[in-house]
């Protein structure tokens, strides 16, 4: 009988992303500091000599959060999640974008379409991750990987990097240790060496509060919780995430590379820049709400699914938030019957306090060829009931 080849899994991470994606359309901005958050009040303003005049932190008002920054930025203590109006005090100066998902969406459509034709069994994770099973592809995985490496390049300009390993946890593990364009390969003879000494929150899954339980415990390393006593892990964290942490820690991970998974549901939200009331501001709610409603109907369609439930989610202002369902009679990707459904889910929930955040998902789903679609309907979510 012939032995199976050895595994080879890839993890491939498109460093600080959605910065990288700005920087390639606006390449005067490199190695400046540069905060991307915010409406698309702040695009930039081209200008009649060929340059263009971009918006600065200190003239952002409103609440959302830094979805991402450049390196420089980040060395003036600006991160992802911060509130912008935090950013804004911290680097005044950095030139401000507005969030781009279509831009962003077509470089991840670009750098996963390159990879596929080099190596076509690839696990989506994310729109700037994936992982890539290399096992049956070449002898010298190292050699694909780089490859990859620069074919993603050519076709994108950007750089990402990859983790290379027997395994999906260190394969994760090796992209991030030589960011933002490194190759990483960890072999079973490498772990006390490269995986050992990290801190146990660099393991994927190992959270802030099981971080605080094992500093507890005198383990900082993922080489103390190789040492650790049984008996202590399965008395603090229970025989399951006992065993859990063991196998992490000794490189015990089977799990495959998925190529094809089916999503339980799809959602979309939008958070407003103030809060918005349902009367008084009903001509900025419905469309707002009416858009979202479009925008989930579309990326149904673009990915071939209908849904049967419609569920929203309403953040009122002090984010006490409150989700419905509504489940219809068949299945849809119709934006107006989206539409519809959600506003018998808003019929269920108080519309007499200031809304923060809205949100809608459609759940129960199933590949398009396999249900007819409801026709569509009418309805102004925020009418007077």
């Amino acid at each position: 009988m012939t032995s199976s080849p050895p595994r080879q899994i890839a993890h491939l991470d498109m460093h600080y992303f959605f910065a990288a994606c700005e920087i390639a359309r606006y390449p005067d901005l490199v190695d400046l500091p540069v905060v991307i958050g915010g409406g698309k009040e702040h695009h930039p303003v081209q200008n009649e000599d060929g340059t263009r005049t971009y918006a600065r932190m200190r003239d952002y008002a409103g609440r959302s959060v830094v979805t991402t920054a450049t390196y420089p930025a980040r060395d003036l203590g600006v991160h992802s999640a911060m509130p912008m109006m935090k950013a804004a005090k911290l680097a005044p100066d950095a030139i401000l974008l507005p969030n781009d998902f279509a831009l962003y969406r077509h470089y991840s459509r670009l750098f996963k379409q390159t990879v596929a034709q080099i190596a076509p069994h690839i696990e989506d994770v994310g729109i700037d991750e994936i992982y890539i099973d290399l096992t049956h592809i070449a002898n010298d995985a190292r050699e694909i990987a780089m490859q990859i490496k620069h074919a993603v390049h050519a076709a994108t300009g950007l750089t990402c990097s990859i983790g290379l390993s027997y395994c999906k946890r260190f394969a994760k593990i090796g992209s991030n240790l030589l960011k933002p364009n490194g190759l990483t390969v960890i072999t079973k003879e490498d772990i006390p060496a490269k995986i050992w000494p990290l801190a146990i929150q660099e393991i994927n899954g190992i959270g802030p509060k099981a971080v605080s339980k094992l500093n507890a415990l005198d383990i900082f390393t993922v080489g103390d919780l190789v040492k650790a006593d049984p008996a202590s892990l399965q008395e603090h964290f229970g025989t399951t995430t006992a065993a859990w942490l063991l196998d992490v820690a000794n490189g015990i991970d089977d799990r495959p590379v998925v190529t094809h998974w089916e999503p339980k549901q799809m959602s979309r939200e939008t958070t407003f820049e103030r809060d918005l009331h349902p009367r008084v501001d009903r001509d900025e709610l419905t469309p707002a709400f009416t858009e979202l409603c479009q925008r989930m109907a579309a990326d149904l369609q673009r990915k071939g699914y209908v849904g049967k439930t419609v569920g929203i989610k309403v953040r009122y202002t002090g984010f006490v938030t409150l989700t419905r369902d509504f489940t219809l009679d068949a299945y849809t990707d119709d934006g107006a019957a989206i539409r519809r459904a959600a506003g018998e889910c808003l019929k269920r929930v108080p519309l007499d306090r200031r809304i923060r955040l809205l949100g809608v998902r459609v759940s129960g789903l199933v590949q398009k060829s396999f249900a007819s679609p409801t026709a569509p309907e009418q309805l102004d979510l925020f009418s007077d009931r």
